[in-house]
């Protein structure tokens, strides 16, 4: 098992129309998919590595989060504290910088964090906090850690660590890897018949026909 990467990162909004105004029209993401019915909404914004996600859902009684500058210290029950956006060189760090503060967006920075440089700025109407980065220096070595306390654990290694948690002793027979079927399924029938999308190419031999048949079902 390896994880690739982020897909997205899921966020609330009480007005899709302002976010998508913010996210498509001012920084440029790309809005890939949506779906949306009985007052509920989830859309999609693309970064431009093409897999990575922005998404949002959109229902009655959503409410926007308080405002927290990234990093500052809170006694909030937060587990969220920013979203960083990468972007390919300095020009653009700065070119980004010009064109929010254009918008009338406050932006902080740039920032020194001694591999990359960072400017600071909010979803103005969702207060989620954003960050730009363009990093400038590639590690040599993992972990590569500058730490007044370092932890016994980090100098175990960048790598998994075998022996901390049970092994598997149940694998999931391929005969039951089935998922409940959940509102994606009308979306996807839909963009099939639309030509919206289609069956990525590595997707297993059967997988399509064992989806039809449990549509069926």
């Amino acid at each position: 098992m390896s994880l690739q990467g982020i897909n997205h990162l899921a966020f609330i909004t009480d007005d899709m129309v302002t976010t998508i105004r913010f996210y498509r029209d001012l920084l440029g993401l790309k809005l890939s998919a949506g779906i949306g019915h009985d007052g509920y909404r989830h859309y999609f914004f693309q970064l431009a590595d093409g897999t990575t996600h922005v998404a949002f859902f959109e229902y009655e009684g959503a409410t926007v989060m308080n405002r927290k500058f990234p990093g500052d210290r809170t006694t909030l029950p937060l587990g969220f504290d920013h979203v960083s956006f990468t972007v390919e060189s300095r020009e653009a760090l700065f070119a980004l910088k010009d064109r929010v503060e254009a918008a009338g967006i406050e932006v902080e920075g740039a920032v020194d964090h001694g591999l990359l440089w960072s400017i600071y700025f909010y979803d103005p109407h969702n207060n989620i906090p954003l960050e730009a980065t363009w990093q400038f220096m590639d590690l040599e070595q993992t972990p590569a850690i500058s730490e007044d306390d370092p932890l016994d654990i980090a100098a175990e290694g960048s790598e998994l660590q075998p022996g901390h948690w049970p092994s598997v002793q149940d694998p999931t027979p391929e005969s039951e890897m089935r998922a409940l079927a959940g509102n994606g399924q009308p979306m996807r029938e839909h963009f099939l018949r639309q030509g919206l999308a289609r069956y990525s190419a590595d997707v297993p031999p059967g997988f399509q026909e064992s989806l039809a048949a449990d549509d069926d079902s």
